[in-house]
């Protein structure tokens, strides 16, 4: 399960290096009595364990050194708190299910997969052990069903970040389950969870999870108004939303986040084609209206708030003047190449949309030519 295990002879060897290196660097203790010594790697301090383990920064390693003793195992189960099997290519889910009772103080798990591996059954051990656990990435686990996810309803409900996208067998009555129980929950991906991510689901986050700032819905294609109204209504805290390939949104939408997400930072729009000059210019006055002081606890300067990033791509429907506005009204955005953040390809007709710096370049540039021409 675990390629690259060293031997006891190599831990022996990393441990004699150890102790020469150090024995040449700590001389006498200045209360001038004896050093304490160290038979061998397996009486390592708790303390010093972890820092090596620390430097060492390869997950592998950590693994292999659970199994060396119970000492080691134990330490090294209260010490991890951060775990990535992402380089594992084969025999993930076994190796998981044998790993999880080890390391029940983990809060970051990564379980990210080129091809699918993992198995509900190694989530419900993740679910069944690691209590702690705030952050979860699960992506890519096209194997799983809805039972990972009542599993870690029950047994992780501290979690802030959930990443299941590509996960296509979720339903959308157990995400709703599990939003009722991880109340906590700051960001959600759900790219491509077309059955989970329906209006239905995204009401219950609406309603429950109000802390919720970065949500994926890239490309689950039954997101609706009606989805995205709710969230901007429960969710003013929303400082990320990615709707590219939510074909059946319009203006509403873009207008409810407007009016009650102030925080929005960064809006993907990316083949929304029922997008509208409408939706831009309700971005541009929102602009104006958290100007005149008419949102109440938000704090303004020049390019530390508002949107920081627009993906309006092969949204043909909108017009230069509109999109201009919404330029203008956010200085972070900038389409020059430096700074690549209002992103318009495949929209012919928004050719003459500048930022400032990039509109100052070019007036720039072709002063550099007249100048040559005399």
């Amino acid at each position: 399960m675990v390629s690259g295990r060293p031997a006891n002879e190599e831990l022996d060897a990393w441990f004699k290096s150890l102790m020469v290196s150090s024995s040449s660097e700590r001389g006498q203790p200045e209360t001038g009595g004896a050093i304490p010594t160290l038979s061998g790697w397996k009486d390592l301090p708790m303390e010093l364990l972890l820092r090596i383990m620390s430097i060492v920064g390869d997950d592998r390693m950590v693994i292999v050194a659970s199994g060396v003793c119970t000492g080691w195992r134990d330490a090294l189960g209260w010490g991890v708190t951060n775990l990535s099997l992402s380089w594992c290519k084969q025999n993930m889910n076994n190796l998981m299910i044998s790993l999880a009772h080890k390391f029940t103080k983990l809060q970051v798990l990564t379980l990210r997969q080129n091809k699918p591996q993992l198995e509900d059954s190694a989530v419900e051990a993740v679910a069944n052990y690691c209590h702690d656990l705030r952050e979860l990435d699960l992506s890519r686990s096209f194997r799983l069903s809805d039972c990972s996810l009542y599993a870690l309803a029950h047994g992780c409900p501290q979690l802030t970040r959930l990443n299941i996208s590509g996960c296509s067998n979720f339903s959308d009555t157990a995400l709703t389950y599990l939003t009722c129980r991880c109340k906590n929950l700051k960001c959600l991906n759900l790219c491509g969870c077309v059955k989970a991510a329906t209006d239905r689901a995204l009401q219950a986050i609406a309603q429950i999870c109000g802390q919720m700032q970065s949500l994926n819905l890239g490309w689950c294609e039954d997101v609706t108004d009606k989805g995205v109204t709710s969230l901007a209504s429960g969710c003013p805290d929303l400082r990320a939303l990615d709707l590219c390939g939510c074909i059946l949104i319009t203006d509403e939408s873009v207008v409810a986040l407007a009016n009650g997400c102030p925080h929005l930072r960064s809006l993907g729009l990316y083949y929304c084609q029922n997008i509208t000059d409408r939706a831009m210019y309700s971005l541009a006055n929102s602009r104006v209206k958290s100007k005149h002081g008419m949102w109440d606890k938000v704090k303004k300067t020049k390019e530390e708030d508002g949107l920081a990033s627009l993906n309006i791509s092969q949204c043909t429907a909108l017009t230069p003047p509109a999109v201009q506005a919404v330029c203008d009204s956010f200085p972070a955005l900038h389409t020059c190449a430096e700074r690549h953040s209002l992103i318009i390809s495949g929209c012919l007709s928004l050719t003459s949309v500048h930022c400032a710096c990039a509109l100052h370049a070019h007036r720039a540039g072709r002063a550099l030519v007249a100048n040559h021409a005399y």
